[in-house]
Order: C-alpha cells, then sequence, then structure tokens
C-alpha cells in the first residue's frame, strides 16, 4: 500500500521524531510512504481567510491526486483540515469552481478522488489489527497508560469520520495489540490546552494539569499521544513550563508509533526515544526480554 506522506508544517521542525517512527513502523508493516513536496494545510488561515484556507487544502489534494495516491498523516490538526476542506469542496459548487480555477493555473484540480486518513486509521483499518498482532515482537506488561485523542480528529464526526466523537475505541485497539494497559480517565476526550499556548498561557497550562492530575489518578504512567500539537503541549510545555510545585503532576508523554516500534522490536534509534523532551526511557523495563 502506498500513501503520499502528509507530516505538516510542525513535525518536521518541533517532532521529527514523530516523522521518524511513523515512518519506521510503516516500513516495517510494508506501507511506502511517498514524499511529496506539500505545502501548510492551511488550518493557520482557516479563522482569517477562508477560501485561503480551503485553495492551501485542496492544492494538497491536488497533488496527491495527480500522483494517483491517498494522504496519509501523523498529524490530527492537518487531518482535520484537509477533511474540512475536502468537505466544503463538495458542499459550496461555486467555492469549488473557483478554486479548481486557481488550481488549474498550475495545472491541477481538485476532483474529489483523494482519500485522506490518519496513521491510527490506516494502522488500524488497512493494516489491520489482526496483521498486526503476527509482527509483535515484544508485549508491554505492567505499562498503564492513558490514551489522549486530541480534538482534531474526532470533532465534527460527520465530517473528519475518524471514530465515535462521543465514545471512541480505535486508539485503545491500537494500544492492546502491544500488550500494554488503558487506564479509564474522564478527561480523555477533553482538549489538552494547546490550543491557547501563547494566546492565554495560564489557562493552557491549567487545562493541561486538569488532564494530567486526572491520568495520574487514574493510575496512568505515562500519557500516550497520536497528535502533534498535543504532543507539543505534554511534552515540550509540560517540560518547560509546569512550574516547581507541579512537579508531582508531571507525566512523561510518549507517541503511538514510539511505543508500536518498540513492540514490533525496530531499533530505537529509528523512533527519536532520545528526542522527546520528558524522559521516557523507563518505558523498556515493562518490555520482557
Amino acid at each position: 500500500m502506498n500513501y503520499a506522506f502528509f507530516p505538516g508544517c510542525k513535525i518536521p521542525y518541533y517532532l521529527q521524531h514523530y516523522g521518524a517512527s511513523s515512518r519506521a513502523v510503516c516500513k516495517a508493516l510494508g506501507l511506502e510512504l511517498v514524499e511529496v513536496e506539500f505545502n501548510c494545510c492551511g488550518y493557520p488561515v482557516r479563522n482569517l481567510n477562508f477560501e485561503s484556507f480551503i485553495l492551501s487544502a485542496a492544492r494538497n489534494l491536488a497533488l496527491a491526486g495527480r500522483m494517483g495516491l491517498n494522504i496519509l498523516t501523523p498529524c490530527k490538526c492537518c487531518f482535520g483540515s484537509l477533511k474540512h476542506a475536502d468537505h466544503w469542496l463538495r458542499e459550496k459548487r461555486t467555492l469549488r469552481d473557483r478554486i479548481n480555477r486557481v488550481l488549474n493555473e498550475e495545472g491541477m484540480q481538485w476532483d474529489g478522488g483523494v482519500e485522506i486518513t490518519h496513521l491510527l486509521s490506516v494502522l488500524a483499518k488497512d493494516v489491520g489489527l489482526e496483521f498486526l498482532k503476527t509482527k509483535v515482537k515484544h508485549r508491554f506488561e505492567g505499562l498503564r497508560v492513558a490514551v489522549h485523542y486530541g480534538c482534531h480528529a474526532l470533532r465534527p464526526g460527520a465530517i473528519v469520520q475518524f471514530d465515535n466523537p462521543l465514545a471512541p475505541t480505535l486508539f485503545e485497539g491500537l494500544v492492546g495489540i502491544t500488550g500494554a494497559q488503558c487506564v479509564e480517565w474522564s478527561r480523555r476526550l477533553d482538549c489538552c490546552g494547546y490550543p491557547l499556548w501563547e494566546k492565554n498561557n495560564e489557562l493552557s497550562l491549567a487545562l493541561m494539569r486538569m488532564k494530567l492530575l486526572d491520568a495520574k489518578q487514574a493510575g496512568a504512567l505515562y500519557l500516550l499521544t497520536a497528535c502533534t500539537y498535543c504532543q507539543i503541549q505534554f511534552d515540550t510545555v509540560q517540560g518547560a513550563h509546569l512550574i516547581k510545585g507541579d512537579k508531582d503532576l508531571r507525566l512523561p508523554s510518549i507517541l503511538y508509533p514510539q511505543l508500536l516500534g518498540l513492540s514490533l522490536g525496530l531499533p530505537e534509534g529509528s523512533l527519536g526515544l532520545e528526542h522527546n523532551k520528558l524522559d521516557i526511557s523507563g518505558i523498556k523495563r515493562y518490555v520482557p526480554m
């Protein structure tokens, strides 16, 4: 299976280990990720100039379509952004015609033929849990994790169509094949607070603290993410900005392809464990060798 790989803007700069671990896991599972010179998904201008947002997203879809490839992205913000644009292009003919006139200047057009997928959906549905189980070499024992879905992949459910927005289970199913145990925590679907970072830092940190406290009280040893922005919040922001009195709240965050990669027996260097801001090396003690 071949996909056009869409890392988005932040992964190549802030989270190279998310891109690296995603590529390593996909390669091990026989998925070919084709590098395409994509532009921004359009999300940063979505609330400033709607048509510019749609044009930016549509150009990416047209690029993938020209190659005959569906898009795979590990970034849930980019996933949601591209799904929104695809939806509105289908719904609004006048918008679609204006966008295609601009794309035609580059010899491209949006035709609705490209499927937008997130890494987790590809692993769960295209690869399949049963096949993944056959590839697992190490199962985690006693590792309790708090699965954090993130907002952009779940809502609005009718547009993104990732999972049940009120009671999702896709992520937990993927965690289960590694042997790790997902704790039940009441704030698992709440926002991480990152959209408020650098706009209202106090509120952003307050939202994160509530989630960390809830996850720790539920018995989690690690947070588990599959979202660019959520990982930045729970790893980079948590590590740098929680005040001294909050040290007992700190909960390291690991990316799902890092966890899966360890379970598949991939080299640690390919998963970038050393690049997480908060130390996650202790997770290896839960894998019997």
